[in-house]
């Protein structure tokens, strides 16, 4: 039996704290080949996840511990859903191929992710081509923009 304690958890957000991305996970699935991915990951709110897309898999996403946003984005970069995640709703399903986000809102939040695996490492296609890659000091303001980012809006820097 495949097993996740309290005390895990925290110590999987000790170690994001710690961790120069600001992010740890926890691998449920035995390889990376296997057919459907299953991973907690502890994401502290300096945490930058680029916007990106999955073209091979939908992504379920439910929280362990504390609040993300979660936004949907066209092509054009303009939010088509907004949610938060462990606030008013407990479980997000992103469609394959949709650009997506996440947001951490809390210190020691842990989110659990399943998709169909493969492990694929992301291409520079797979993020959005408006989002500032993880190394321009412009995801700053790209993470300030998801705390209060709209359906229908668009992140001013594009």
């Amino acid at each position: 039996m495949n097993k996740l304690s309290c005390e895990h958890l925290s110590g999987l957000s000790n170690e994001a704290q710690l961790s120069p991305r600001q992010r740890m996970n926890h691998n449920f699935h035995a390889e990376l080949s296997d057919p459907i991915q299953r991973l907690a990951i502890a994401m502290e709110p300096d945490t930058y996840i680029r916007p990106h897309r999955h073209r091979q898999s939908w992504e379920l996403l439910t929280s362990l511990r504390g609040r993300f946003v979660v936004l949907n984005f066209d092509d054009t970069g303009a939010v088509i859903d907004r949610s938060v995640l462990g606030d008013d709703i407990s479980v997000i399903e992103t469609a394959t191929g949709c650009w997506h986000a996440v947001l951490s809102l809390d210190t020691g939040g842990v989110i659990f992710e399943v998709k169909h695996g493969p492990y694929v490492p992301f291409r520079e296609d797979d993020f959005a081509p408006w989002s500032p890659p993880a190394d321009d000091d412009l995801n700053r303001a790209l993470m300030g923009w998801y705390h209060e980012a709209e359906i229908g809006q668009r992140w001013p820097g594009i």
